[in-house]
C-alpha cells in the first residue's frame, strides 16, 4: 500500500510540473524580487562551481576596453541604446552571424551571440547539450557579493532546461538552450552589476537591489525601437540555421504590432485577441496591410529583446511562427515589457 502511494505521489508531482511548464510557455511570469534576509546555511555558502574566461574569442572581450572591440571587431553595424544602462554595439554579420557588445563608460560589461562559427570558446554555438554540460557543471542557484550586498538568484526547473547560467572570473554567463534541438542556441555574458539590474531569474538579497537608471520618455521611445529591429535580427539569425529565407522589415506592420503590445500594456491583458481592437486580422485590415497569411507571437514580463525571442523559440506555438516558410515580412512592436512579433506573407 505504502508502495502504491508513492507512486502516485510520483505521478502527482510530474502532471503538476508538466502543468507549470504550459502555462509559462504561453505567458512567463512576472519577474519576482523577493527582499528578506539570506539564511546563508553550508549549502549555500559553498561558492559557485565556476570556469576561467578564455584568452581568446568573443568572451575574453569581458571587461576589456571600448578600443580593444574596435581592434577585435572594428566598427560596429550601429550602436542601440539599452535599458540598463549600457550601449549596444550591433554586429549584424548578415544572416549568418549576430553578436551585441555591451559598453558601459568605455568598459565592456555585457556580450551576446548567435549564429554559426562565432567563437565564443569554451562553448560552441550549436553543439550537443551533452557537450555543454561537459564544459561546466550547471547548479540551481548563483551567490554573489557586490558592493557590500549579497544576492541569490534561484533557477527554476524552466531555467535550467533553456536557460541555466554559469560564473566565470566574476562573468555570469547564460546558457540559451533550443530543447527542441537539444541544442547551444546562443550565449549571453554579463558583469555581476549587469546581472543584477537585469534580474533574469528570482533573486533574494541582503543589503541594496541594484537598479538601472531611470530613462525618459524620449529615451525609453528609442531603447524600444532598438529592441523591435534587435528581434528582427536574431530572428532571421535562427530562421538561418534552420534554412529558411529572413524576413523583410515591413514598418506598417510595425506599427501594428506596436499597438498591440502598448494595448495589452495599457488595458492590463496578455492575449492575441484584444478587447478593444480585436483579432490580428482586425488590426491588419484596420491598418490596411494587404497580405496573403499572417501569424503573431507576444511575450510580457521579460528582460529584454534576446530573452524574448529565446522564449519564442522554446514555445511550440510560438516557434511554428519564427520558423514558418510562408511568411515574408516581420513588424517588431516593443512598449515596456511587451511584445509582438506580427508575421506576413505577401
Amino acid at each position: 500500500m505504502r508502495r502504491l502511494f508513492k507512486t502516485i505521489l510520483v505521478i502527482a508531482i510530474i502532471i503538476s510540473t508538466y502543468t507549470v511548464f504550459i502555462k509559462f510557455a504561453e505567458q512567463p511570469p512576472n519577474r519576482i524580487e523577493e527582499k528578506k534576509d539570506l539564511q546563508l546555511s553550508n549549502e549555500e555558502d559553498t561558492p559557485n562551481q565556476a570556469i576561467d574566461l578564455p584568452d581568446k574569442g568573443l568572451l575574453s572581450l569581458m571587461g576589456q576596453s571600448s578600443g580593444q572591440v574596435l581592434k577585435e571587431l572594428g566598427e560596429p553595424s550601429r550602436k542601440d541604446p539599452s535599458q540598463y544602462d549600457y550601449q549596444w554595439w550591433i554586429y549584424n554579420g548578415g544572416n549568418n552571424q549576430y553578436v551585441q557588445i555591451g559598453v558601459l563608460a568605455d568598459k565592456v560589461v555585457s556580450v551576446y551571440a548567435i549564429g554559426n562559427g562565432v567563437n565564443m570558446n569554451p562553448y560552441k554555438l550549436g553543439e550537443p547539450l551533452s557537450e555543454v554540460y561537459q564544459t561546466a557543471p550547471i547548479s540551481s542557484s548563483l551567490s554573489m557579493e557586490h558592493d557590500g550586498n549579497s544576492y541569490r538568484f534561484e533557477l527554476s526547473e524552466e531555467d535550467m532546461n533553456t536557460r541555466p547560467a554559469i560564473e566565470a572570473d566574476g562573468t555570469i554567463i547564460q546558457l540559451y538552450i533550443d530543447k527542441f534541438d537539444g541544442t547551444l542556441s546562443s550565449i549571453r555574458a554579463t558583469d555581476k552589476e549587469t546581472f543584477i539590474k537585469q534580474r533574469p531569474y528570482e533573486v533574494v538579497y541582503r543589503g541594496k537591489l541594484i537598479n538601472a537608471k531611470t530613462v525618459s520618455e524620449e529615451e525609453e521611445k528609442n531603447i524600444q525601437r532598438a529592441q523591435e529591429r534587435q528581434i528582427l535580427d536574431i530572428t532571421n539569425v535562427i530562421r538561418n540555421r534552420h534554412e529558411l529565407a529572413p524576413l523583410s522589415w515591413d514598418p506598417n506592420t510595425a506599427r501594428t504590432a506596436f499597438s498591440h503590445s502598448k494595448d495589452m500594456a495599457d488595458q492590463q491583458y496578455f492575449a492575441h485577441d484584444s478587447p478593444t481592437q480585436g483579432t490580428l486580422a482586425d488590426r491588419l485590415k484596420r491598418d490596411r496591410i494587404p497580405y496573403q497569411t499572417a501569424g503573431e507571437n507576444i511575450a510580457a514580463h521579460y528582460s529584454d529583446s534576446i530573452s524574448s525571442v529565446e522564449g519564442w523559440l522554446n514555445s511550440e506555438g510560438h516557434r511554428k511562427a519564427l520558423l514558418n516558410k510562408e511568411f515574408t515580412h516581420l513588424g517588431v512592436g516593443v512598449y515596456k515589457d511587451y511584445y509582438t512579433q506580427d508575421f506576413i506573407g505577401k
